[in-house]
């Protein structure tokens, strides 16, 4: 071994560390990047899936600044503002919710306090319903055994997103696949 191997050794961990912890950081900027694009939507449609039988796919529409439709096999539910209107059977409730149970999710503040409290990963590329996404994982602090995987297209709009975390003991998947964003046809009125 000649005399300047270990140094060189040591130059070249530093170097690889100092690329990851960039990666990282690169991950973590591009995530909230998606984050303020994401709370700029005007609309969006998403589909989400789930291992939970509970409620295995359901469908949500949203409306800037507060209007949500979520169809379910069970029925519609429509919020706006803080007032849900659950339709089930042909029949609307109109429920009041608490203050800012929905619209909290909304704000700049909230959206990257929670961004904050992940780690990121980029984990390359990969083709989302044909079209290439850079792909990346997400890791919460807290909950290390809960991973979301986001895939982000090329316009920097959320293509998918699926998250594996546990349910009492019970190990449980969820996909969202996005679309439509800005679409002005999407429309959600309070059921009559």
């Amino acid at each position: 071994m000649t005399p300047n191997r270990p140094r060189t050794l040591a130059w070249a961990a530093l170097a690889l560390l100092l690329v990851a912890t960039a990666a990282l950081a690169d991950a973590r900027l591009e995530m909230q990047a998606l984050g303020r694009k994401f709370l700029a939507a005007k609309s969006y449609h998403a589909v989400m899936t789930s291992s939970d039988t509970r409620v295995p796919q359901m469908e949500m529409d949203f409306v800037a600044p507060d209007r949500y439709r979520m169809t379910m096999p069970m029925g519609t539910q429509v919020v706006i503002g803080d007032t849900m209107y659950m339709s089930i059977d042909g029949r609307t409730m109109r429920i009041p919710m608490p203050k800012g149970t929905l619209t909290q999710w909304r704000q700049p503040g909230t959206m990257m306090s929670e961004i904050d409290k992940n780690t990121y990963e980029s984990l390359g590329t990969e083709l989302v319903n044909g079209k290439p996404c850079r792909k990346f994982r997400m890791v919460p602090k807290n909950d290390p055994s809960t991973t979301t995987l986001v895939w982000v297209g090329a316009d920097g709009w959320p293509a998918k997103i699926e998250t594996t975390g546990k349910s009492g003991r019970k190990a449980i998947t969820t996909t969202i696949t996005y679309s439509r964003f800005n679409d002005p046809s999407i429309k959600i009125d309070a059921p009559r």
